[in-house]
């Protein structure tokens, strides 16, 4: 078997994912498949590039040797590729690539930036990822990245980005079944759900981690289910686990979300587009072209991704209360 591009990506994925069931999630393909793949990989070059820890996966002497050279070799292409289709679209108008971690903001920042931006071709990607988001945006696939960074758990940022900060500390809620004996309370004790299964996505990056921090430290070690959130909701309506959430999650009839006491779990969420670009778009992608200078700018596309998570923010009611406990200056809108 010879290696491809393809080969070279998978690699790359399992290394920065940690795993192989992170890595075929964040690929598009099922994890026997991904196995399947990287023992094909191995056989092709004579010898183990990962130990299968309880863990996850950890590369090997060899496998830390393959990466050294596969990463500039992958990033290589992912450049080529995404250069050769700005140079085919040149003559489309201009462009803004959007990747995002789930929001509530995205929708009110879509609505603004078209607005903004009349005749912008603006399209969305969207990965439970951060870092996967980050590496595409060194590699030129993206603009700009909206994404969250877990407490605790920083994220591997490429060289050559810029980030903007905006929320420096967003606490995490509860999600839990509406007849939960905690929902009753305004503000939820750690211990409350401590008999409680607590469900998480292991494929969002720090997730997993910054829970596991935060439970250890309560002296809890409850028992732990690993799914993607759509699963998680339907669990959680019927009693069967409570999870983290965003604060601005929208109401439903069958589920409360509540504050944790002291807000233990928190993410920083953050805007980065490449360092250098005149503005999101600008290498080639709009910010040249008649009509899109100045509009597409950086700033302006932070101000709107600001204004669009501040009506998220006060549209959830528990999150509202819990801004103006701590006097949010979310709650005020900046001066025009």
């Amino acid at each position: 078997m010879e290696l491809e591009v393809r080969h070279l990506r998978a690699l790359c994925a399992i290394a920065d994912a940690g795993s192989l069931h992170k890595a075929a999630r964040q690929l598009g393909m099922s994890q026997p498949s991904l196995t399947t793949q990287l023992r094909r990989i191995e056989n092709a070059l004579g010898a183990e590039l990962f130990s299968r820890e309880r863990t996850g996966c950890r590369p090997t002497p060899l496998g830390r040797s393959v990466l050294s050279r596969a990463r500039p070799l992958v990033s290589g292409m992912a450049s080529l590729v995404a250069e050769a289709r700005v140079a085919a679209g040149l003559a489309d108008g201009p462009r803004l690539r959007i990747g995002s971690t789930a929001s509530r903001a995205l929708v009110g920042w879509l609505r603004r930036l078209r607005n903004r931006l009349p005749g912008t071709d603006i399209s969305l990607h969207m990965d439970v990822s951060a870092n996967a988001l980050l590496r595409m945006l060194a590699a030129g696939q993206l603009d700009v990245a909206f994404v969250h960074e877990v407490e605790g758990c920083p994220l591997l940022v490429p060289e050559g980005l810029q980030r903007r900060v905006l929320v420096e500390r967003e606490p995490q809620f509860i999600s839990m079944a509406r007849d939960h004996p905690a929902a009753g309370s305004p503000v939820v004790e750690l211990a409350d759900l401590a008999e409680d299964r607590w469900m998480v996505d292991p494929t969002v990056d720090g997730e997993w981690d910054g829970l596991r921090r935060v439970l250890g430290a309560a002296g809890l070690n409850p028992p732990v289910l690993h799914g993607d959130y759509l699963t998680a909701a339907s669990l959680i309506a019927v009693g069967e686990a409570v999870a983290p959430c965003q604060p601005t999650s929208g109401p439903r009839d069958d589920m409360a979300i509540r504050p944790l006491r002291d807000d233990p779990l928190a993410v920083r969420l953050l805007l980065f587009s490449r360092s250098g670009a005149e503005g999101p778009g600008a290498e080639g992608t709009g910010a040249e072209r008649p009509g899109a200078e100045g509009a597409g700018g950086r700033d302006e596309v932070f101000a709107d991704l600001e204004a669009s998570y501040r009506e998220a923010a006060l549209r959830a009611v528990d999150y509202r209360r819990w801004l103006t406990a701590h006097k949010s200056p979310l709650l005020h809108a900046p001066a025009a």
